[in-house]
């Protein structure tokens, strides 16, 4: 007689045990940071910097910091900037709208199905292998200024997505695995209380390696095709005048971007662990 599902969850001692534990691996946990550690870090980085601008003693080569931070508080007050800023974000964002969704499904498909695997395994060699700067100019040519960043951010970070899912469902505990059998517990329900909660560590790594990504291949695309409002724009326009100060500016700006974009995902992932551990 086939026992149903919610008899298993009322039983789920073990379950919430071994749950608890794969919400937290290694590498997604959150350790008290060490600022100290991190501003003797940041003191020695910009010490460097400004000893290689005084040894090179030419800001067209490499402005000092002090030059560059003046132009980024300067560049911060302007529009030209908020507009790129934001422009930029928002291809971000529907870059990776479009990839995370279709990179999960991708992913558990091929995860539970050999063939699936095999048929996709291909799309993936070819993705690697092709540099990024042929997908920009070749998605260019098929779609103008405006949407290749986006198109360009979607075809690097699906496969990410897509490789950390099939992981996460492939790193299923056999013992819960075999507890599910026990309760025939299948379809859906299967996917929802031992796939997912096994994929999640594995989707939030791949969150941030894609997050990362997408911002270097934006701005990379931005740089190759210029659209109107953008940081990689605001990059070639900077090097073409020789404005090295203000190059640095725009690149400081992206880097900081980049590194709270990746500081609100740490958030997300915290908060959305505490819920499921709460539950």
């Amino acid at each position: 007689m086939k026992t149903h599902w919610w008899v298993f969850i009322a039983n789920k001692k073990t379950y919430d045990k071994r749950m608890k534990e794969r919400l937290l691996p290694p590498g997604a946990r959150y350790q008290k940071q060490r600022p100290l550690g991190f501003l003797v870090g940041l003191a020695c980085f910009f010490l460097l910097w400004q000893l290689g601008a005084v040894l090179t003693g030419s800001d067209i080569i490499l402005p000092g910091p002090f030059p560059v931070v003046k132009k980024l508080i300067l560049l911060l007050n302007t529009e030209r900037f908020l507009r790129a800023l934001v422009s930029s974000t928002l291809r971000l964002l529907l870059g990776l709208a479009i990839s995370v969704p279709l990179g999960m499904l991708a992913g558990i498909v091929s995860a539970l199905d050999k063939q699936a695997a095999a048929f996709l395994r291909p799309f993936f060699s070819v993705i690697a292998a092709t540099p990024v700067m042929s997908v920009i100019l070749i998605a260019f040519l098929a779609f103008g200024s405006e949407k290749t960043p986006v198109f360009t951010a979607f075809l690097m970070v699906f496969p990410v997505i897509a490789a950390n899912t099939m992981a996460g469902v492939k790193a299923v505990d056999p013992k819960l695995t075999e507890l599910f059998k026990v309760y025939c517990i299948c379809g859906f329900e299967k996917l929802r209380y031992l796939h997912i909660p096994s994929m999640l560590p594995y989707l939030a790594a791949g969150l941030h390696s894609g997050l990362s990504l997408g911002w270097k291949v934006i701005v990379a695309a931005e740089v190759l095709v210029q659209p109107l409002s953008a940081l990689g724009t605001g990059m070639q326009m900077a090097k073409a005048q020789l404005e090295t100060p203000e190059l640095f500016a725009w690149t400081a700006a992206t880097v900081i971007a980049a590194a709270l974009s990746d500081i609100l995902l740490d958030i997300f992932s915290l908060l959305m662990t505490r819920k499921r551990i709460s539950l």
